[in-house]
Order: C-alpha cells, then structure tokens, then sequence
C-alpha cells in the first residue's frame, strides 16, 4: 500500500482519508499520473495493479470479461478479496477489472474511471473526463485538465524547499517540458527549429533555463533544445538521478511546455505562472480545443517563435484534482446511503 504523504493532500473533508483502494491500469506513465492524482487527493491507502493481458485477452478490451487467470479463486490472481473501498481504472485494459470489481464485490466497492470507457456511463459508479472528450452523463463529472499531484499546497511546500541550484539560476526562471511525436503530433525537423528559435529569443531576454525531456522526447529535438540553451544559465536533466521535474515546476516564473502531452500542460498550468505552449504540426481537433479551452481562462499562451519580451499573466492554479475528489466524496456518501 502506498500511504500518501499529508502535504500532496487537497483541503477537503476527509471522508475517504486513509480508505484502502486498488488503482488499475496497464501501467502507461499518463493513466498512473492521473490515477495517483485523484487517490492523492482524496487521502487514499492505495494499492498499484498492473494488468498484464495475454494473446487473445490483450484485444477484447473495453468489451468482455477479465482473462481467467486475473478472476478471484485463481491463485496469484490480480482480483483478490478483500474487496477494497475504491477502484480506480484507467485506460481500456483496466474496463473489464472495474466491471468485474463491480460486480463481485456486489457494489461494496465504490467504482471510478479515468478517461471514457467506450462503452458508456453505466460501466462504473463514476467517471471523469476531460472537457475535450464527448462523454457525458449523470455521474460523469467533467474538468477543463487531468487530475494530477501537483496541488496548491503541494506547489507551494516545494518552493519553500527549492535547492540551490535552482535558486541560484538568474531570473526569470523558464521551465521547458519537452514531449514529443504522438499520434496527434507530428514533429518535422521544421517544428524542432523553429522551438529552438524560440528558446534562443527567451536567452537573449536574460532567462534562465530548466530543461526537463520525456519518455517520448526524440533525440532531435533534446539536441536542439540542448544548443538553444546552452549558452545561459541552466540546469539540463539527462534521466539520470532523481528526477528534478517537481521543482522544476515549483521554481518556474516561466513554463514552456510542447503541446503534445495533456497531463504536462495540466501540470504547468498547477503552478499559476504564465505558461506557453508549443504547437507542432498536424495536431487534432482533441488537442486544439483542450489548448484552446487552457487559453480561454487565461492559463496558457502560445509561444511565438521569436519573443522580443516576456508577457506577464496572472490566474488562478488550476487544480482539477481537488474538484474530483470533492465530487467523488459526495457521491461516495450517497452510494454508501443506498447499500443501507
């Protein structure tokens, strides 16, 4: 079980602290960061299940049963009683494990999927989407961002607790999150150069830099974005050692994210600080209306490939975390009412 630490807990009642839960996924970095979110929030004791589908089992997801090697009475299998309080799902391997939960634990678990399902509302007793998705209904609960554990509180005990590597940087502070091609994204050599264009006109501005790739972060784009900043200060993480990213967000004045990634933007967008983002080429209409939504209240701006100052904007740290598990406590209560 993994017991939250006190300090990434939203300011809500409490109803659910310290509850035992399951989260399930197929063990994709973006499901898991959103998963932890909502359990973080709510002050769960939860546990981590991978699901590990085989052969024909890996291509029925969302439909269908969980592989028989996964159902109770098997031994090692991934859905052992006791039945926990919560279940979180998210992504298509996990729809079945929440349905069959559901359904052995004869609604004493209290059910929640991540994303849309694919196949309706009525899998789980509830559902959170983003605004950009289309799936709507009476316990479907919708947020401009993803959940995640960056809360206010959170952001704030990191910068108490900046190290002095960063707090030596000069300001302004950039933080650049680099993502990469996906299958909405396309990344020509164009795009590489003309991010790279933009990170050297926020240098000549007398920025610092603090410089964070990802999984999906291909390599020419980390070595533009390596010589682009390689003449300011600045710290430039290689994956090794521990992961700087939570300061990095915490010390930001600025933040540069590429389009790519929901969660990261999301993320950035917990901070408060003024947040450009970077559009590739090709795109999709998900993509632009969740950067338009971002745009629209006032959190994100589109970067330019040539900044000739540093525009300053305020708003408030959008913590979509907080707002689910407030939701998912009212709607716990009740459900707990209707099983008396």
């Amino acid at each position: 079980m993994q017991q939250q630490d006190p300090t990434l807990a939203c300011q809500s009642p409490g109803v659910l602290r310290g509850a035992r839960a399951w989260i399930i996924t197929d063990g994709k970095a973006g499901m898991v960061v959103q998963c932890k979110g909502v359990a973080d929030a709510l002050g769960l004791d939860y546990e981590m299940k991978r699901v590990q589908t085989r052969g024909f089992w890996r291509l029925i997801p969302p439909y269908g049963p969980v592989q028989p090697s996964d159902r109770p009475g098997r031994p090692g299998a991934l859905l052992t009683p006791p039945w926990p309080v919560i279940a979180i799902g998210s992504g298509r391997a996990s729809i079945p494990y929440i349905r069959a939960i559901r359904r052995y634990s004869r609604g004493a678990t209290f059910t929640i999927i991540l994303q849309d399902p694919r196949i309706g509302a009525g899998v789980a007793d509830f559902i959170w989407v983003p605004e950009h998705d289309p799936l709507r209904g009476d316990n479907v609960l919708v947020t401009a961002t993803s959940p995640h554990s960056y809360s206010p509180e959170r952001i704030e005990r990191l910068r108490r607790e900046l190290p002095r590597e960063i707090l030596t940087l000069p300001q302004p502070r950039i933080t650049v999150v680099l993502g990469g091609k996906n299958g909405s994204y396309k990344f020509t050599d164009a795009d590489d150069d003309r991010f790279a264009k933009a990170l050297a006109s926020l240098g000549r501005l007398g920025a610092s830099f603090m410089v964070t790739p990802s999984r999906r972060t291909h390599a020419r784009l980390r070595r533009v974005a390596d010589e682009a900043t390689r003449d300011r200060p600045r710290i430039f993480w290689d994956g090794t050692g521990p992961n700087p990213y939570p300061h990095f967000l915490a010390g930001a004045d600025y933040l540069v994210v590429t389009a790519d990634s929901v969660n990261m933007t999301g993320e950035a967008c917990a901070t408060g600080r003024p947040v450009y983002v970077f559009e590739p080429s090709r795109g999709s209409a998900k993509f632009r209306n969740f950067h338009q939504r971002l745009q629209g209240i006032g959190a994100t701006r589109p970067l330019p490939s040539n900044l000739e100052r540093l525009e300053d904007w305020n708003y408030a740290p959008i913590d979509s975390a907080s707002v689910i598990a407030k939701e998912v406590e009212r709607r716990y209560l009740l459900h707990r009412s209707s099983l008396r």
